[in-house]
């Protein structure tokens, strides 16, 4: 067993979901209540992911990221490094490829919010701001547990992104999916069917817990 492949994902689920939850709320707070007619466009971007190769979102990142991109340049300013084969850079790509699993199930959630109950907000006075963390976020929470469990559980599972980007370096980008991969490489099946049955069991167990957590009710 790659004990520290595995910490290294649990890092950087975690992490990714961290980040998603400051980036993708105020994101799919917008998608859910905006007009806009150039809405369609930011949902598309958002579901991108969904649909992409991961080996060519990777890619995409690995260049975006590289020394010789505008971004990647500026980034090594920031950081003091460059981000590609860094924890930094799978980052970067897992929260890219997490987004849609954290915002569509955010977005939905504070979208099916009872519009007369935000109305009754606003005319007694309280702000966006207060009545986001007062009545959307309560009211939501299953969808927003449901998101953070599924960022969580997809960055666990990643592979082709964090490859492209992170390489395959121990201690450093090495996560616990592709060490199961060098262990089918080196025929070495034992190994990889441990570890593969205990991320299946990790994964399990996360998806029961949000699912038994969703049937409680926190308003009666």
């Amino acid at each position: 067993m790659d004990w520290q492949a595995l910490a290294l994902s649990l890092k950087l689920s975690l992490a990714t979901m961290l980040v998603l939850v400051v980036l993708g709320m105020p994101m799919a707070y917008w998608l859910a209540f905006s007009k806009r007619r150039w809405k369609p466009v930011i949902e598309a971007i958002v579901a991108l992911p969904l649909v992409l190769p991961p080996t060519v979102l990777g890619f995409y990142v690995l260049i975006a990221l590289g020394p010789s991109s505008p971004l990647g340049a500026l980034c090594e300013r920031i950081f003091g490094h460059r981000l590609p084969f860094t924890f930094s850079g799978l980052l970067v790509a897992s929260v890219l490829y997490s987004l849609p699993f954290a915002v569509q199930p955010f977005s939905a959630a504070f979208a099916s919010v009872d519009s007369r109950i935000l109305e009754a907000s606003a005319c007694s006075g309280a702000g966006k701001m207060k009545t986001f963390f007062r009545l959307v976020l309560p009211l939501s929470w299953a969808g927003v547990l449901t998101g953070l469990v599924l960022s969580f559980a997809h960055t666990l599972g990643e592979f082709g992104v964090v490859l492209m980007v992170g390489g395959n370096i121990p201690g450093a980008t090495r996560t616990v999916s592709i060490a199961i991969y060098d262990q089918v490489q080196s025929l070495d099946y034992t190994a990889a069917m441990r570890t593969s049955g205990l991320l299946l069991g990790i994964s399990f167990v996360v998806l029961v817990l949000t699912y038994s957590l969703r049937k409680v009710r926190l308003f009666p």
